[in-house]
């Protein structure tokens, strides 16, 4: 099953990651370098001209408003010497001018073709006049966004005889080792505020089968071309397949098997009942995004309500399946329904679709997150294309079972076949439960539920169901069994075989089989497991670390758990930071510390080449007053350590999605692109490698 979900995550990552991460791509501007004039005396003033030639479907972002807004302004910066003095400010020649909402404020861009003016004076016969650029090119089509670096060099000037003078007043002299020209007064953002972001939105999709989404904003109001459509579509479409295979999906199968296994005018009500679903998906997708942005997700996958919830809907679904009861809509609302044109049956299907939606939300949260930042950046179409495509192929099995409940219903009675499905569909749903209540434990600290507490209910559920295989237990409706038949003696093998397994967990086995669907390994009393190689080469050196009461590292790891305090040690140990933007509920993450970092290789290069910063993006510890601010993304006081931490990841590195590795230096800028969710060990060493190799060159 692991590798089915995995391959399924690499088809549905290569289909939206393909064309940004292959490579690092340049970006989309062709330069050249001209002066307003061929010939000039010296002690006069001249402009540099500076065009760029922009790809078709692609802008560039002038020079001339808000630094502080978040994207990246051109800038020019120049070799210091005495043979020319800048005059004067760069002047952008008739950009554009927009709002964009991702921002919140008014940009200034350039289309196909950009052109910036600079007044110099030219204080000697060579001029050597050269530098470097920074600017950055974004698409209209899918919102990526490349940043440029481009050294320049002016040549061909002819300066004949004449006066020189001195320095005009105001005039930019280059008195330190470079000098850089825009036209605000500062030329780059704070690089340590969350408020401020390196690289522009992008556009976004999931890239791993349970969670996330590497998520990028298109800019307000850009055209998208049919062809980014489509392959947005079938990336959303893939996604919802893949989210299929998540334990919080699973287990309500059945729950739609038993709803209609009764109704009437089966085929019209599960076409209805597909519908709903896509209905109901896209239209929390879109209206949810423009109200309350990406922030709602996270409430529905994090929050303590509608985590017990879900751990309340599941353990009561639970004890139906066990014969405890039988779930059932309300007479008096169902036959108010049916006097109504029949509407009650409808009402019913509604209500059964909007169940899914809202249990399944947990584990489709953070891939449905990257549709709802894409939202509230201000898309229109394109969330509403990738919401309705996402819950098409979600529908589908549901829709299917819906379609055609004598698959079921036709199966041999004698022996209670379907009544043992459901029952053993009712030891699971037991089991699933304990991770939403899991979650909540988890985010809010309240450590009722550690690993061994949660791993003991597991050993007995499980142990509990071998015997019912064997016929040792019976529920209400199970028939007094004689002999046990070989499919549920292979059944029982395989489930002891499984308790067998989780036992030596009570003491700190990994068990990696079941990694992300467990508390963290920290959270045990006694671990035999833990290793004794004394502090780690990232250790800071015995200081005490911001919130080291409230988070911990796997595998001994020593680490940070604040932003800021991490790049401050990194400076002082000359360090790259390896930032993992986690979460307590994210399944994945668990996964990938499991079986990745646990890898000698990649483990390894953790301890010895970076200092690494965990940033709970669900935490709800809420911080003093005095460190609250308002969010330039969504205008939205950010209270808690989650919140401050989720909306560093969004505003300055343009992603919601968790795993999310980021490899930086010591003021925050990306090294190498990010990586997500990869379960090849080789692979996530190379990427250390190459964070650490290109942070060895700077």
């Amino acid at each position: 099953m692991n590798r089915i979900i995995f391959l399924s995550f690499l088809f549905c990552t290569f289909l939206v990651k393909a064309s940004s991460f292959a490579q690092i791509q340049k970006a989309k501007a062709h330069w050249t370098y001209t002066f307003s004039k061929n010939e000039v005396k010296k002690g006069e003033t001249i402009d540099l001209i500076y065009t760029a030639v922009i790809d078709n479907e692609w802008y560039m972002y002038s020079s001339d408003f808000d630094p502080d807004l978040g994207p990246m302004l051109t800038t020019f910066t120049y070799e210091k010497n005495n043979s020319f003095e800048l005059v004067g400010k760069l002047k952008p020649q008739n950009p554009k001018e927009k709002f964009e909402e991702v921002w919140g404020g008014k940009v200034r861009y350039f289309d196909k073709k950009a052109v910036f003016k600079q007044t110099i004076k030219v204080l000697a016969d060579n001029p050597a006049i050269k530098g470097s650029s920074e600017y950055q090119t974004c698409s209209h089509t899918n919102g990526l966004c490349i940043p440029g670096n481009e050294d320049f060099e002016f040549k061909g000037l002819k300066v004949i005889a004449g006066v020189t003078s001195e320095p005009n007043v105001g005039a930019a002299k280059p008195t330190d080792s470079t000098v850089t020209e825009t036209s605000a007064s500062s030329n780059t953002a704070s690089t340590d505020s969350i408020k401020t972001a390196d690289v522009t939105s992008t556009d976004s999709i999931s890239n791993s089968p349970t969670n996330t989404a590497e998520i990028k904003t298109a800019t307000a109001n850009a055209p998208v071309t049919d062809k980014s459509l489509w392959a947005f579509a079938l990336a959303a479409f893939a996604a919802g397949l893949v989210a299929l295979l998540t334990p919080c999906v699973f287990p309500i199968i059945p729950m739609t098997v038993s709803y209609f296994t009764n109704q009437e005018n089966g085929k019209v009500k599960a076409l209805l009942y597909g519908f709903s679903i896509v209905f109901i998906y896209t239209l929390i997708g879109t209206v949810v995004s423009r109200i309350n942005g990406p922030a709602f997700a996270n409430f529905l996958s994090t929050h303590w309500f509608p985590n017990l919830l879900f751990f309340a809907i599941f353990f009561v679904f639970g004890l139906s399946f066990l014969g405890l009861f039988e779930i059932v809509l309300p007479s008096g609302f169902v036959n108010k329904m049916d006097a109504k044109a029949d509407k009650g049956g409808y009402a019913g299907i509604f209500f059964m679709a909007f169940t899914l939606v809202l249990v399944s939300f947990s584990c489709t949260g953070p891939i449905v997150g990257s549709l709802l930042v894409a939202s509230a950046g201000g898309e229109v179409v394109k969330p509403i294309i990738g919401m309705a495509a996402f819950s098409s192929a979600f529908a589908i099995p549901f829709t299917l079972f819906a379609l055609f409940p004598q698959w079921l219903k036709s199966l041999p009675k004698s022996g209670g076949w379907l009544n043992t499905v459901k029952v053993v569909l009712g030891f699971l749903e037991l089991a699933l439960a304990l991770k939403f209540f899991s979650i909540a434990d988890q985010v809010y600290h309240w450590r009722l539920l550690d690993r061994e507490v949660y791993l003991a209910f597991w050993i007995v559920i499980f142990a509990m169901l071998g015997f019912y295989f064997l016929g040792k237990i019976r529920t209400p409706h199970d028939s007094a069994v004689e002999s046990v038949s070989v499919p549920k003696l292979l059944m029982a093998i395989l489930t002891f075989t499984f308790v067998i397994y989780m036992v030596p967990g009570m003491w700190g086995a990994p068990l990696k089989a079941l990694a992300g669907y467990l508390p963290p390994q920290s959270t045990l009393d006694f671990d035999l497991s833990k290793r004794s190689t004394g502090v780690s080469p990232s250790a800071s050196s015995g200081e005490v670390k911001k919130y080291a009461d409230l988070f911990h590292l796997p595998h001994e790891l020593d680490g940070f758990f604040d932003y800021k305090e991490a790049l401050a040690y990194a400076k002082k140990v000359n360090k790259p930071v390896f930032i993992d933007f986690t979460g307590h509920g994210c399944v994945n993450c668990r996964e990938m510390e499991a079986r990745v970092w646990s890898d000698p290789a990649v483990l390894k290069r953790l301890e010895s080449d970076y200092v690494i910063v965990a940033l709970y993006i669900d935490d709800k510890t809420e911080l003093p007053e005095s460190e609250w601010y308002t969010s330039k993304y969504d205008n939205k006081i950010k209270k808690t350590i989650g919140a401050q931490n989720g909306d560093l990841q969004i505003v300055k590195y343009n992603n919601n999605a968790q795993p999310h590795y980021c490899l930086v230096d010591h003021e925050g800028n990306l090294l190498v692109p990010p990586k997500n969710y990869d379960l090849n060990p080789a692979n996530f060493a190379a990427f250390l490698d190459s964070g650490k190799g290109i942070f060895a060159k700077k």
